[in-house]
């Protein structure tokens, strides 16, 4: 399950935002968790979960999350500045069924948290998307805020030229 692309969304009065057919289509791809009923309940093939993060609202597929809730359930006693990063992104997440439309409900928390109200982006992340306030995505991938990435990618064995 690979997420790419970006995708312009409204959020109407309800705090509904229809999904990209793209994003959809990903989703409906993944595998489902071995256990998934019993920690979710019942849930269709297309849930995911959406917490906060980075400004952001984050999508995982049910089972990338379960992989990050039990290595975070592994650390014996975490420091303050974990336990903050814990209460932010353990604590923000829901789960999300979207609709027959493909239309999902931001909460007010989510909404709250990335300042989201009648516009919202869409942004594939690989495994993940992420859920934008447009002006806040735009001041986030600046040319400033990116100065010089090449050069990390690079010692990461990523040759990004242009």
């Amino acid at each position: 399950m690979i997420f790419r692309g970006r995708f312009s969304r409204n959020i109407d009065p309800k705090g509904r935002l229809i999904l990209p057919p793209e994003i959809r289509e990903a989703m409906a791809s993944q595998t489902m968790p071995d256990n998934q009923s019993q920690t979710f309940g019942d849930v269709s093939k297309d849930s995911f979960i959406l917490t906060t993060y980075d400004k952001c609202l984050v999508a995982y597929s049910l089972k990338d999350w379960m992989e990050l809730e039990e290595k975070f359930m592994r650390i014996p006693n975490p420091s303050p500045r974990v336990r903050a990063f814990r209460r932010l992104v353990i604590g923000g997440a829901e789960i999300q069924r979207p609709d027959s439309q493909g239309r999902i409900l931001l909460s007010p928390d989510h909404r709250a948290y990335a300042c989201l109200d009648r516009e919202a982006t869409v942004l594939g992340q690989f495994a993940r998307f992420e859920i934008w306030n447009p002006s806040m995505l735009q001041r986030a991938t600046a040319q400033e805020n990116i100065e010089g990435v090449s050069d990390e990618l690079a010692a990461s064995g990523i040759n990004f030229e242009l």
